[in-house]
């Protein structure tokens, strides 16, 4: 009696204090996000500094480009374990192409392209690798999960033999050569902004509308939600998660070219194992493993979420292993908690179903 009372007229009473965990479940990553925040600038008082939140967000940026890309496959039921390995390859191409350029035997001579032209060359590559998962997956049944596996030893086997294992440690360029500039992608500011969250920024945008106001945005959740009602009612499936791969692929190649120009220099080894990473912002961001659930603004908030919790562990003088532990442990729980939102919101569905028939009854 007391939980009909509690409810609107005409409404069931299973929406009051029961759906509390459900919402909170829902605002996981703004609550992980808050208590982080307040536990770091508690330990640590330079947590808050301008300069340390200024590092923070950089690192936010090459975690969020990921997730971007990431959140487009998950969305459609997929998962991709090659973007690190994609990073990592493109940051080798344009190393190369900086510092050797393209090696043309037939003529004896290396061709040194502007950095505009490399950029956009990687970028077509790493969206083509990204292609090319979707191919296999769609066209010849490969499981994602095995698929991307695959493209991650390829693609860090073939950064390695780019240069045989060994590293490009100066990617200023050569003024003689026009091929200066690459540095400013992960240096330079805009505004006092460095320009690698611009980017972020922009790509954000961009993501959200696609996401939101597009054919295949759209189409992407339907995949995710039921791929075979979605093939039913005209749906190109296997158009739209190529589409979605050769997305993750050329968010992977961004966080690359960012990643390299940082450093100044481009080793086989950049972005290694950061598909996890990528994979972790998104879940926590809300993201369903199983697809068909998920957002734009929340990838990135779970962006936050992670850089927040790296830069911390690093300013409380966490070591390194017990940080990768730490990291791991959080992805475990984003899934944990992903699966608990699933079930209490199917159990708050049928909640709401019997509530829905009893009400008939009642008012009789």
């Amino acid at each position: 009696m007391a939980q009909i009372l509690s409810a609107a007229p005409g409404k069931p009473a299973s929406l009051g204090v029961r759906s509390l965990p459900l919402l909170l479940l829902k605002l996981r990553a703004y609550l992980a996000l808050a208590v982080l925040v307040v536990l770091f600038s508690s330990i640590a008082p330079s947590f808050l500094s301008a300069r340390n939140l200024v590092i923070v967000a950089e690192q936010v940026a090459v975690f969020a480009i990921l997730g971007i890309g990431m959140t487009f496959v998950i969305l459609a039921a997929g998962i991709d374990l090659s973007v690190g390995a994609i990073a990592g390859l493109v940051a080798m191409v344009a190393g190369s192409l900086i510092a050797e350029g393209l090696r043309l035997p037939w003529l004896g001579v290396s061709a040194f392209g502007s950095i505009p032209l490399i950029c956009v060359a990687t970028l077509a590559l790493g969206t083509l690798v990204g292609a090319v998962n979707g191919w296999f997956i769609t066209r010849l049944k490969v499981t994602p999960f095995i698929m991307t596996l695959g493209m991650l030893y390829m693609a860090r086997g073939a950064a390695s033999l780019v240069s045989n294992g060994a590293t490009y440690g100066n990617l200023a360029g050569n003024p003689e050569l026009n091929n200066t500039g690459f540095l400013w992608l992960g240096t330079a500011r805009v505004l006092s902004v460095p320009v690698s969250i611009w980017l972020m920024i922009l790509l954000t945008l961009v993501a959200v509308y696609i996401s939101r106001k597009t054919v295949f945005g759209r189409q992407v959740f339907a995949i995710g939600g039921n791929e075979r009602a979605a093939e039913l009612s005209g749906v190109r499936v296997s158009r739209v998660k190529i589409g979605t791969y050769a997305i993750s692929g050329f968010c992977a190649a961004l966080a690359g070219l960012i990643i390299a120009s940082r450093l100044g220099a481009a080793n086989p080894a950049i972005a290694t194992s950061y598909e996890l990473n990528a994979i972790a912002v998104v879940v926590l961001g809300g993201a369903s493993l199983f697809g068909g659930v998920g957002t734009i603004g929340g990838t990135l908030i779970g962006a936050f979420v992670l850089g927040v919790l790296s830069n911390g562990m690093v300013l409380v003088g966490i070591s390194d292993f017990w940080q990768t532990v730490i990291t791991g442990a959080v992805i475990i729980l984003a899934v944990v908690v992903d699966q608990l939102q699933r079930r209490v919101e199917k159990s708050s569905a049928e909640r709401q179903a019997k509530a829905q028939e009893a009400l008939p009854g009642q008012q009789a």
